[in-house]
């Protein structure tokens, strides 16, 4: 799996008719999951119907932030705002989990009504539909199914969703795509690097950008607090060092040349903020040791309202009743 270029949490949804096996996936899926648990087909149909034009707006909104850089805009800001004033982003469905044996309308009608709704789809099958939902999977109706007696479901059920709910989305990755250059969009694509660029997200931030100018990852934990994961390729660090010197950090030069140490200048001037730059240590990102990468903070009073975090937002959310 490829580097997400874009990522943020989501809502998961689950379909079975019936309302014990909900209660315990209620009680045993991951807390950080936003959920909503349906037991009639036509309900789950017409809540994730209502979604598609709320997606497109979502990626109009992402599409401006690329044009108003196109016409001179820095990214960083305008991410920052787009933040903390579109919270409810996290409603949107990413995952779709659907049993298929249900009787008055079995899993791959219902994920058939869902023609537009632009999210990952799971079937659970039982034995006999084993079939059913391989030719599913090959004709591209579903993403993976799982039979429901496979041991330890509930384990299959959290690791299926966590990949889907990893993998990139190709709209979003487009979007975002065109901030790169050429020269970075093929880094990124380097195996070694989008396996280390997946870790290093994954233990730091829920939500994450990738952007190419200046380059690197802005991401936000679920506390709300934000970051910048600056990347340098090893070829630009002369150009960094004589920057930080023509800034009046000579005593730095060394170290950036020598690939020890990054400094935050670009972010600043992205951010039109007047701290003095701050150094930090270097680390190597991917086996070919030709892309360097370094965490630098991004001060609280330009960050978005931590009231408008994933974890408050969550919270904020109705207990996991099954609907209906």
């Amino acid at each position: 799996m490829s580097f997400a270029l874009f990522q943020r949490p989501g809502t998961v949804v689950f379909l079975d008719d019936d309302p014990d096996y909900l209660e315990m996936l209620a009680l045993v899926l991951p807390r950080h999951w936003h959920l909503k648990l349906f037991l009639r087909p036509h309900d789950c149909i017409n809540y994730l119907q209502q979604e598609p034009p709320f997606w497109e707006a979502d990626a109009w909104n992402q599409q401006q932030l690329v044009e108003h850089w196109r016409e001179g805009k820095p990214l960083i800001p305008q991410l920052l705002g787009y933040w903390s004033k579109y919270t409810e982003r996290y409603a949107l469905t990413r995952v779709c989990v659907v049993d298929y044996s249900m009787p008055a309308m079995d899993g791959l009608q219902t994920l058939g009504e869902l023609v537009d709704w632009p999210g990952s789809r799971v079937l659970l099958t039982g034995q006999a539909d084993e079939q059913v939902a391989v030719n599913a999977f090959n004709r591209g109706l579903i993403d993976q199914f799982i039979a429901k007696q496979t041991p330890d479901i509930s384990h299959r059920l959290i690791d299926a969703v966590e990949n889907l709910m990893a993998a990139p989305n190709p709209r979003h990755s487009q979007i975002w795509r065109a901030t790169l250059t050429p020269q970075q969009n093929a880094l990124l694509r380097v195996p070694s690097i989008g396996r280390d660029l997946t870790d290093f997200v994954s233990k730091r931030w829920v939500e994450h950008v990738v952007i190419g100018d200046p380059f690197g990852v802005l991401g936000m934990d679920a506390d709300g607090q934000v970051s910048w994961l600056q990347l340098e390729p090893v070829s630009g660090l002369e150009d960094l060092a004589v920057l930080a010197q023509a800034e009046g950090l000579g005593a730095a030069a060394a170290d950036i040349r020598n690939g020890r140490k990054l400094v935050d200048l670009e972010l600043r001037q992205a951010l039109a903020h007047g701290a003095p730059p701050e150094l930090n240590p270097a680390f190597t990102i991917g086996r070919e040791e030709n892309l360097l990468g370094a965490l630098f903070p991004v001060p609280p009073e330009l960050c978005p309202d931590t009231a408008n975090s994933y974890g408050r937002w969550l919270a904020r959310q109705e207990h996991r009743n099954v609907q209906g």
